[in-house]
């Protein structure tokens, strides 16, 4: 009987040590994801603070597009707000589209085009957005650790008990993975 005893808690003591490394395991993979978040958010609102000099250097020259500045006012906007990671992950792609139809708006406009706060203003958000794609890369590897850790078996037994949920990835909309068209 001592001896069954002894197995029974043995194991008992394996379970123990094992949930406890599984549960700190998923406590560094979530802080990870969440640095890897503000990381990304420090780009983000970069971004955002040079949205607006953007948006008053071309109302000078394209009174006309004011539908597409307001748009992108109304996404940038609609982004600082967002209260989750998903409506964000939404509201960015929203953002990088307004700001694509902006840059196409100033294809018709030479003199936009060759406003030196324009140029300057475009390249330091073309340098956001590298910064940015880097910063997406490290959060989508840091959640894919994640949430691979909650879904294998035996520690989602354990992420399944202590609560511990999946991450989303931070992708592109489907209008961002469309080919460029180029026309001449």
């Amino acid at each position: 009987m001592g001896g069954v005893l002894m197995i029974i808690l043995a194991l008992v003591v394996i379970a123990a040590v094992m949930s406890i490394a599984y549960y700190n395991t998923f406590v560094r993979l979530r802080n990870q994801s969440d640095e890897a978040f503000s990381t990304m958010d420090v780009y983000l609102k970069k971004r955002y603070d040079l949205i607006p000099n953007l948006v008053e250097t071309v109302k000078h020259y394209a009174i006309h597009e004011k539908e597409t500045l307001e748009k992108v006012i109304s996404a940038r906007t609609m982004a600082m707000g967002s209260q989750s990671i998903d409506e964000r992950v939404q509201n960015e792609n929203m953002l990088s589209g307004t700001l694509k139809s902006l840059f196409a708006v100033s294809e018709s406009y030479p003199d936009l085009k060759a406003d030196t706060s324009f140029l300057n203003l475009q390249n330091q958000l073309s340098s956001i957005e590298n910064e940015i794609s880097q910063a997406r890369k490290y959060y989508n590897g840091a959640v894919r650790a994640l949430n691979t850790k909650i879904e294998m078996f035996p520690s989602n037994i354990v992420a399944n008990m202590a609560g511990f949920k999946k991450y989303p990835f931070f992708e592109a909309e489907e209008a961002e993975r469309e080919n460029v068209k180029v026309q001449f």
